[in-house]
């Protein structure tokens, strides 16, 4: 099972103090974190993707090409792409220039995003979100896949006769995520494909993201990938942490109240009570991260938000301390305690390489 963290790179002033980090000390705190995550031991960094204020990381290959330069072995992802605005040309060229940089540690979460006014600045009608995913996901299925393409679909000008450049590495396309808060038809398309499935599980009851993950479960079998429990599950969550949990509750609460998401709407203590946010001591973050099998099953990446709200980057560093030193450790073990043989790890480069040499690469 993969730990790791996703950023949205949201530019928020700091509630207790008043100042707003410039564009560039919230890019520079992006990959400080990143690199503080290899160093405690986690497996993944995601990055958001977002074309508008107050956020910064528009450009996540960039950034993530950058961070590939100065780790050896973090996996680096997108906690979405936006398959519905993103020409799939773009991704498929840009993400696989990637793959070649980083050795082959990318992958990557498709999704539509949650900004409405995106779809307009890049020429497309939200009102066709749904369909564009779909249609723009089975193209750039085709161009990791396919040397050489012919196509012709609704949203974009044909293609006759185009190869991808550069080809996937090793001819091992990134694995991809399917990310969806609320849409049955993202499930079903990552479990068409045999893909990952992704819930950002902050904001929604358990009992929503466990339809949600069993939807998609019982459609990945359905399309004969396997058994419901080898399907490849992610999900999201957001900590705070101190070692006493009175101090996270009287630290964090500032934040809460106020951020972009969340604030001005339900109390700490009803958000915690009523979605998986976890304020409180190492061990709560423990407990209440287990829980998560209870409805999800056992599943393959669990990452997490911590740097949100206008956190100053040293709060999320010692966040990051405490996550890689007392929780991943202990999630680790009791996440494989009892874990059936034949549910799989979470998918690498080194695994799909692997299955395709014997034909049993995810993502056929």
């Amino acid at each position: 099972m993969q730990f790791g963290i996703f950023s949205v790179g949201d530019v928020t002033p700091d509630p207790t103090t008043g100042r707003t980090p410039t564009e560039r000390e919230r890019i520079k705190a992006m990959v400080a974190i990143a690199l503080k995550a290899e160093e405690v031991g986690l497996d993944v960094f995601a990055t958001g993707e977002h074309h508008n204020p107050p956020f910064v990381p528009s450009s996540p290959t960039t950034m993530l090409g950058y961070i590939a330069a100065r780790t050896e072995k973090l996996v680096l992802s997108t906690s979405t792409t936006l398959i519905t605005t993103n020409d799939p040309v773009k991704i498929a060229e840009d993400f696989a220039m990637l793959q070649h940089l980083a050795d082959g540690r990318v992958d990557l979460m498709m999704g539509r995003g949650n900004t409405g006014p995106v779809y307009p600045w890049f020429g497309q009608d939200i009102r066709q979100g749904i369909n564009l995913a779909i249609e723009n996901y089975a193209l750039l299925h085709r161009l990791w896949r396919e040397d050489v393409v012919d196509w012709e679909g609704k949203f974009r000008t044909p293609l006759q006769g185009f190869t991808s450049t550069p080809r996937p590495l090793d001819g091992v396309p990134p694995f991809v995520w399917h990310g969806s808060i609320r849409s049955p038809e993202i499930a079903e398309q990552a479990a068409y494909y045999g893909d990952g499935f992704f819930h950002n599980n902050i904001f929604w009851p358990a009992d929503h993201t466990k339809r949600m993950v069993e939807l998609y479960r019982t459609r990945y079998a359905h399309y004969g990938h396997g058994a419901p429990e080898q399907a490849v599950v992610g999900l999201g969550g957001q900590v705070f942490m101190r070692r006493n949990s009175q101090d996270a509750v009287r630290e964090f609460r500032p934040y809460f109240d106020v951020a972009p998401v969340y604030g001005h709407g339900p109390s700490l203590e009803e958000f915690t009570a009523q979605t998986p946010l976890t304020v409180g001591s190492p061990q709560q973050v423990i407990e209440k991260t287990l829980s998560f099998r209870e409805y999800a099953g056992d599943y393959q990446r669990q990452l997490f938000l911590m740097d949100h709200a206008g956190l100053p980057l040293k709060t999320v560093l010692e966040q990051l301390d405490l996550l890689g030193e007392e929780v991943v450790p202990v999630l680790r073990e009791e996440f494989a305690r009892n874990r059936p043989a034949d549910v799989p790890d979470a998918p690498t480069h080194g695994s799909l390489l692997a299955g395709a040499k014997t034909g049993e690469g995810a993502q056929a």
